[in-house]
């Protein structure tokens, strides 16, 4: 291994996610002499393989679903199908236009990009095609794949990965989806959208098991109105090919049988063989270990994103990487709340939260401590005008601060930006009530839904 000592730069980056790109921009902004080493494209899988083009398939089918239903907005269209290349293309699209804009920010800021395959050689090395990178300190954020089952191989072919399910170049005429969470639900209702027959199986009591139960059981009965359906509370145990496609199996022995099963079982760290744990790195279960302010063991090194055992999302990611860049430039660094982080699923409707659950609000603070209020959209003049259904759910300890926020509906995922105020804040209820909300808004709602727990609602019984 060539060892090119010519540069040592401030902060070496071992992948160019949200994460690891997030870092980099912050660092050189701040004066850090960065290298970010991406084997890939940078953006990672939120831009390429997750957030985006999700989404953008998402849009396409809330679109469809529009020209199916145009009718009962008294207007008249025909739905002729999807044309899936073209579909496609709009994704890739959008994906292009941020992609493009994100290498220009990078040139932008004078981070020195480096595409290859890197590997942690010390606690203040990585090697890259051949050469040696040094660095005062290393930054790992090398992400996540999709997760399988044991006994469970993803094929690329009917047994599919979120990854092989972004680029299909068909709608699938039926669809079993393994797992019933975010990225699960997701798929569920986009295919749907798109003309599937879509079964989701998931292990637990509910869908999205992480969200509140009422969140969950709104969602259930949205997609029960859709036709999309569901098994829950039992466990996966075999998988099998059959003629026309695969057969799943239960532990209670039910079968299912669809042209393609989807495993949306979650996404598992990338640290495998990446050196991490040669180089004394903290490890668990293949995720690296870090404190509040994501320094590993090793004092060179720290570790954000999908590589640390923090929530798996884009904007937690890019947090954690501010973060870091501003730790090392030598500003004061705060810890992430990660309960303060605000969380969508952009299934049809939408599932949006901030804060804790009702469940957990009375195990931490006494469920004679706990209020909780519940504002059904029905009371929303837009959300009417929009056709959408749903609640806000609030949670508030006792003549205290508002410490969940909780909602379902079509956009609710835009009105979370308010909620994560709220939360962070430590906002009374009266407080929120005293602000104006305009008027005809989905927001509204969330403002109706305070003024309610503040003992004074306006579009809402008593």
């Amino acid at each position: 291994m060539a060892n090119d000592a010519s540069t040592v730069f401030d902060l070496v980056i071992l992948g160019g996610g949200s994460g690891g790109y997030a870092a980099a921009l912050r660092g050189a902004q701040l004066g850090l002499n960065v290298a970010l080493i991406e084997k890939d494209k940078v953006g990672g899988t939120c831009l390429h393989k997750g957030c985006i083009p999700t989404k953008a398939l998402l849009h396409a089918g809330e679109i469809a679903d529009q020209a199916r239903e145009s009718e009962q907005f008294g207007v008249k269209a025909t739905f002729e199908g999807i044309d899936v290349p073209a579909v496609l293309k709009y994704k890739d699209d959008v994906i292009s236009g941020l992609y493009k804009g994100l290498q220009g920010l990078i040139a932008s800021r004078k981070v020195t990009y480096i595409e290859g395959e890197g590997r942690l050689s010390s606690p203040t090395s990585v090697d890259v095609n051949g050469q040696r990178v040094q660095g005062r300190h290393v930054l790992l954020a090398t992400g996540s794949v999709p997760k399988s089952l044991p006994g469970l191989e993803i094929d690329g072919n009917r047994i599919i990965s979120s990854d092989h399910a972004l680029v299909l170049d068909r709608v699938p005429q039926s669809a079993i989806i393994l797992g019933g969470g975010v990225i699960g639900v997701e798929f569920a209702s986009a295919w749907k959208s798109f003309g599937s027959d879509v079964t989701i199986i998931e292990g637990m009591k509910h869908l999205v098991p992480v969200e509140d139960e009422n969140s969950s059981k709104l969602l259930e009965r949205a997609f029960r109105k859709r036709g999309i359906k569901f098994n829950l509370g039992t466990f996966f145990q075999k998988a099998e090919y059959t003629q026309n496609g695969v057969k799943v199996t239960l532990a209670d022995g039910k079968e299912f049988e669809a042209e393609v099963l989807l495993v949306a079982v979650g996404r598992g760290p990338v640290s495998q063989g990446l050196g991490y744990e040669e180089q004394g790195v903290a490890m668990d279960r293949g995720y690296v270990l870090v404190d509040e302010y994501m320094r590993t063991n090793v004092p060179t090194i720290s570790a954000v994103g999908d590589l640390v055992p923090t929530l798996q999302l884009a904007h937690v990611g890019f947090a954690e990487g501010i973060l870091v860049a501003e730790r090392l430039a030598g500003l004061k660094a705060v810890p992430i709340d990660y309960d303060g982080v605000p969380r969508v699923t952009y299934c049809h409707p939408e599932v949006a939260s901030v804060g804790i659950t009702e469940a957990k609000a009375k195990e931490i603070y006494g469920a004679d401590k706990v209020v909780a209020l519940k504002y059904n959209l029905a009371g929303n003049g837009r959300s009417k005008i929009l056709k959408t259904a749903g609640e806000i759910k609030l949670v508030q300890v006792k003549d205290g601060a508002v410490v969940g926020v909780h909602m379902v509906g079509d956009r609710m995922g835009e009105q979370v930006g308010e909620a994560q105020l709220i939360y962070n804040w430590e906002a009374l209820p009266a407080e929120v009530a005293q602000l104006i909300h305009a008027h005809p808004t989905q927001n509204e709602a969330l403002g109706e839904a305070h003024l309610a727990l503040a003992g004074k609602p306006l579009h809402a019984h008593d």
